[in-house]
């Protein structure tokens, strides 16, 4: 019987699916410790990790019958992919799982801060609601603007097709374009420049690799129109901390909506500070019912390359030709 480490406790039903291997998991509701880590796969053939998991090349010689790596989330960029390859280990994600749960998500906090909602919540708690005014908490409409999409993959998608729905002008960057999601929604492709330049809210859902860290800095937000609104969503090393706080603490930009930070679970103090900034504790796929898709398909992929069948969403598929 294989032995399996899992990192986090999951769904009944995910657990369910383990019982013909070797499962043992890390017990405590939290982000798993180092030495803990290190220990639970040692003679583990297979690993279920979450995404704040660092999988790098010292888990993999502590693990050295390790076969798959099965992340519980759609970007990998904990892991050293390139490290699990040379060592013949396939990686796993779940992209298709999440992806409407976090568009919803986007949309969420795009409204939120637009509208103010979130302040207005903290207004009302704090005893300042003393009648309707002219001038209260006025936001920004919505309902007819220019939404610019960096990264028009599967999220990206989703959220454009929501955008339809507002009669907003979609503009749109990618590595490659989008042909579907231009039949679809009337997005149109655009440089990343002219996007900034144009755009009333800007949403992000890159993966963060070399090449998007901080691709969202001084430069960018100063580019933006003063009234423009930043959602990020996907990960927080594609903006730059600091350059955020001072564009939402000087004017640069008007708001921003943020569920993802550099170093989670801390958050840049700066942000804390400020009204104009809705911050979210990373919960893109935070449903019941995505949670439970999530940790089934993590627990397919594993057990699928534990028995030697291809698995369903493979980040490394050279692995399987060699």
């Amino acid at each position: 019987m294989s032995r399996v480490y899992v990192t986090r406790l999951l769904p009944p039903k995910a657990v369910e699916r383990l019982s013909d291997v070797d499962a043992v998991f890390f017990q405590e509701d939290r982000p798993i410790d180092r030495s803990s880590l290190l220990e639970g796969v040692k003679d583990a053939e297979g690993l279920i990790c979450i995404l704040t998991d660092t999988i790098d090349e010292d888990v993999m010689d502590a693990a050295s019958g390790l076969r798959v790596i099965s992340c519980c989330a759609a970007g990998v960029d904990k892991i050293d992919v390139d490290a699990a390859t040379r060592r013949g280990i396939l990686v796993t994600n779940t992209p298709d799982a999440l992806t409407e749960t976090t568009a919803d998500l986007a949309w969420t906090l795009l409204l939120d801060a637009a509208r103010r909602v979130s302040e207005g919540d903290r207004y009302i708690r704090q005893g300042r609601f003393v009648g309707w005014g002219p001038l209260l908490l006025n936001g920004v409409d919505v309902y007819g603007k220019t939404l610019g999409i960096v990264g028009a993959g599967r999220i990206g998608g989703a959220v454009a097709r929501r955008a339809t729905a507002f009669h907003m002008n979609i503009l749109y960057h990618n590595r490659n374009r989008n042909r579907i999601l231009e039949e679809d929604t009337g997005a149109v492709y655009v440089s990343f420049e002219e996007l900034l330049e144009r755009s009333d809210f800007v949403s992000l859902h890159t993966p963060l690799t070399p090449g998007t860290k901080n691709m969202f800095g001084e430069n960018e937000f100063s580019m933006m129109k003063r009234s423009a609104v930043f959602i990020n969503t996907a990960r927080g090393g594609c903006h730059d901390e600091v350059a955020l706080v001072e564009a939402l603490r000087n004017g640069v930009i008007r708001a921003a909506g943020l569920d993802v930070f550099h170093e989670e679970p801390k958050v840049h103090p700066g942000l804390l500070e400020l009204e104009n900034v809705v911050l979210c504790p990373h919960l893109g796929s935070a449903s019941e019912e995505t949670r439970r898709r999530m940790a089934l398909d993590a627990v397919v992929n594993l057990l699928d390359a534990l028995n030697d069948r291809r698995p369903r969403y493979v980040v490394n598929p050279e692995v399987l030709r060699g």
